[in-house]
């Protein structure tokens, strides 16, 4: 029996690695304005490096302020004229307010009562359909909803609970599953993706013949790689599973209530009202992009931590004279000493050339630290800038013209033309909103959904046919909507109908 021989072999090998730090800076990127003003909070909590600038800003536009003056407003912070009346100004009242001793972070904004959450929405959107008896039906089937979108309850067993038929319990179930987020409201795995599928073919989305197939018969055999017996039994070749597997993995959602569209489902984040990330103007005929963070954190490192990572950096800088070095040393060190000293604080300021290893451990890390989050947050602004001003070239017609000049755009062709990956187009944009020249706030995810365009026109029929007394129908609409090229579903019609917030043709 030959013997069992160990040893050491040396090979090469290309494995994808993320740094911690790429991890920060797309997490800092995929942050709100209002998520981004409480880790920048968190963070000075944690880190004795970091500091916020003390800086004047403006309490109605946030821009700093040029002594008492804000550069922006053109109007003076500190004094109101005594002879003119709040009555006449009510916009005076807001400023007086925003200027109190008593509050320097007040904003009237604030006081705006707080949108609705998804479950209202879809319940808001239902009642446009339902009758006024089915309305306790909708709202118990929505409250029926688990964190999945699925239904939680049995239809049969609550038309004997009831004593209502099941027809109509079903009839309210699907108005449900019309108004919510694509496949919310389903009672089973298989009927999410059905609703899907169905939404999909609706929308002219090439969806292969063999998916619905599949996902009908041999949903279970599919969630377990059983691909082999799935071409089997249905006939199907091995290239046709793999791209219907591809396309599931694409387009359906096994969670739908869970998905990002249902996120920025008609009421995107619960704060009290929507700030803008990204403000875009038109200046000399020309669009302007401000990115708004850049008013507000205004971060710096500590002087004092700066200064004694800088001595610290040049302790460890190779050659010159040691000499020279620790005379320089030893009066940078003096000098941070007298001014602690000078601020009450010379106790708390150790010199230099007496820290120990913990204390130059502790320097270098809450350093390197605040450095690294200063970075980050200034790679966000310039992330966002950047696809802003992409935005502006490409849907600059929609920027001047309004809602019915969107053009169909794909965050791949944004990141195309920015030079970054799909994938930071998306965490930039996500649950971020842009202030329009018209004063109008949306959501970036606007820019890429070219249904607006659709819904406008649907408004105007709608508009323009009540002046004459002629309610449309739903049917009626799809096919003006096909007489002008827009070729789309009754179903879609009904959806973007209820999202405008329009009655149906009986109703109005």
């Amino acid at each position: 029996m030959a013997g069992m021989e160990g040893g050491y072999e040396l090979g090469q090998e290309m494995r994808a690695w993320v740094s911690p730090s790429l991890i920060e800076a797309n997490y800092i990127l995929s942050l709100s304005r209002m998520e981004l003003q409480d880790v920048i909070a968190a963070e000075m909590e944690a880190n004795p490096a970091l500091e916020m600038d003390d800086r004047l800003t403006c309490p109605l536009c946030g821009g700093v302020l040029d002594g008492t003056f804000c550069p922006t407003c053109l109007v003076s912070q500190r004094t109101v004229p005594d002879t003119e009346s709040y009555e006449d100004f009510p916009e005076q009242m807001v400023a007086a307010n925003a200027t109190r001793d008593d509050s320097d972070d007040f904003d009237p904004m604030t006081l705006i009562a707080t949108g609705m959450d998804l479950p209202e929405q879809i319940l808001a959107d239902a009642r446009t359909i339902l009758e006024p008896d089915e309305f306790p039906i909708a709202e118990y089937l929505v409250d029926a909803l688990d964190e999945r979108g699925f239904l939680g309850c049995d239809l049969a067993e609550l038309a004997e609970l009831t004593g209502l038929p099941l027809e109509t319990l079903e009839a309210v179930l699907e108005v449900i599953q019309d108004v919510a987020p694509v496949g919310v409201g389903a009672r089973t795995l298989r009927e999410c993706l059905m609703l899907q599928l169905r939404y999909l073919d609706q929308t002219d989305q090439a969806v292969p013949p063999q998916v619905a197939r599949i996902v009908e018969s041999h949903l279970a055999e599919f969630g377990a790689h059983k691909y082999g017996q799935i071409a089997k039994e249905l006939s199907l070749s091995t290239e046709e599973v793999e791209e219907a597997r591809v396309f599931i993995r694409t387009y359906l959602n096994p969670f739908p209530l869970q998905t990002q569209q249902a996120k920025s489902w008609r009421s995107p984040t619960r704060s009290p009202y929507v700030a803008p990330d990204v403000i875009i103007a038109i200046q000399d005929d020309e669009l302007v992009v401000e990115v708004v963070d850049t008013r507000h954190f205004h971060l710096r490192m500590s002087p004092i931590y700066e200064r004694l990572a800088g001595e610290l950096g040049r302790k460890r800088t190779p050659g010159g004279n040691r000499r020279t070095q620790a005379a320089a040393t030893n009066g940078a060190a003096a000098s941070a000493h007298a001014d602690g000293a000078a601020n009450g604080l010379a106790e708390t300021v150790p010199l230099v050339v007496r820290t120990s290893d913990e204390d130059r451990a502790h320097i270098r890390q809450y350093a390197g630290r605040a450095k690294l989050f200063m970075s980050n947050i200034h790679q966000r602004r310039e992330t966002l800038l950047r696809i802003s001003y992409c935005l502006c070239d490409l849907q600059e017609s929609f920027l001047r013209g309004g809602v019915r000049e969107l053009r169909p755009l794909t965050r791949a062709v944004v990141a195309q033309q920015v030079g970054v990956h799909e994938s930071t187009v998306s965490r930039a944009t996500a649950n971020k909103y842009v202030m329009l020249p018209t004063r109008k706030v949306i959501p970036f995810s606007d820019f890429f959904t070219p249904s607006l365009s659709t819904k406008d026109v649907i408004k105007e029929l709608i508009e323009r046919e009540a002046k004459k007394g002629q309610p449309l129908t739903d049917r009626r609409i799809c096919d003006l909507l096909l007489q002008q090229g827009i070729r789309i579903a009754r179903r879609t019609v009904a959806k973007y109908r209820a999202e405008l917030g329009i009655l149906p043709s009986t109703m109005r």
